[in-house]
């Protein structure tokens, strides 16, 4: 059976600590290499991830794409792939992922089995060098994985891990490029599935990211998904759940999930799951508010 080409979106920012991995593991794909562009786009970093990129674009044995402009956000970097895709699948990659040799080959193989199938995920692992925090990051996802995985699903899949039908994202006119902070994805997987296309969790792939090890740093990205959440939830608030964000139900679902989890990795340390979710869910509310503030100041100015 003849392979499709492919397009490897990668949008990053500031990911110069882990992209090394990250384009390592892209170059020793098992999928055949001639049928693989691999899109780099760069949205304003500050470090040395635009060097490291042309570092490694040069060595590449792939046809490679660099884009790099200011600071515009995850909806407009992420159009940019989409617009310059030449291959019938987008899989996306983000600066902190590890994959696997076949991951891009198991995506596709699902995919072209798949038709309807318009946005499918991969699945979660544990990566092993992970502290106890960064440990309990990824809990959360393999038990997700394990409740829901396997099947069709309108949960939240996200961008990282997943393969994207280029003729579904493009049915819908891609990204928001309003949405500059988080949740581009979660808008972009509600219009696909408006228009009739299927979204899948945990395809046969899998892959790895690595995780914030600090509370600092788990509670700065919880904010920051916060304040984002609520540019989403002004746009459309079926897109998610407000009540499901709060402190109490995210202990609660830690709960749950932290049982689960255990019966798939047997680590006791799962059981403080619980309080980190609470913990995210305080930052993601208080971020949420902030927005909220910030946008009726606006308004009144």
């Amino acid at each position: 059976m003849s392979r499709p080409p492919v397009t490897i979106g990668v949008c990053v920012r500031n990911c110069a600590f882990t992209l090394r991995e990250a384009i390592e593991n892209i170059m020793t794909q098992d999928y055949p290499h001639e049928l693989i562009e691999v899109i780099f786009v760069d949205d304003g970093s500050e470090d040395e991830t635009l060097t490291i990129i042309k570092q490694y674009a040069s060595k590449m044995d792939m046809k490679v794409k660099i884009f790099y402009h200011d600071w515009k956000g995850l909806g407009f970097s992420r159009n940019v792939v989409v617009n310059n895709a030449e291959g019938k699948y987008i899989v996306w990659v983000d600066g902190d992922m590890i994959i696997p040799k076949d991951f891009v080959s198991k995506q596709v193989e699902f995919m072209e089995k798949n038709p309807k199938t318009g946005i499918a995920k991969a699945r979660y692992g544990i990566y092993k060098e992970e502290n106890l925090l960064g440990f309990l990051e990824n809990v959360s996802y393999v038990a997700v994985d394990h409740i829901y995985g396997g099947k069709h699903t309108l949960r939240t899949l996200g961008t990282g891990g997943s393969i994207y039908r280029v003729a579904a994202i493009r049915e819908v006119g891609g990204f928001d490029v309003h949405l500059k902070g988080v949740g581009e994805d979660m808008d972009v997987e509600h219009r696909v599935r408006q228009v009739g296309w299927l979204t899948y969790l945990g395809s046969p792939a899998a892959f790895y990211e690595r995780r914030r090890k600090t509370l600092k740093a788990i509670w700065e990205e919880g904010f920051w998904h916060g304040y984002g959440g609520h540019h989403i939830y002004l746009k459309n608030k079926k897109v998610f759940a407000l009540y499901k964000m709060t402190p109490i139900i995210g202990f609660l679902a830690g709960v749950w999930y932290a049982n689960v989890a255990y019966k798939v990795l047997r680590r006791k340390a799962v059981f403080f799951l619980p309080f980190q979710y609470a913990f995210k869910r305080i930052a993601w509310c208080l971020g949420f508010i902030k927005s909220q503030i910030s946008k009726t100041k606006r308004a009144k100015c």
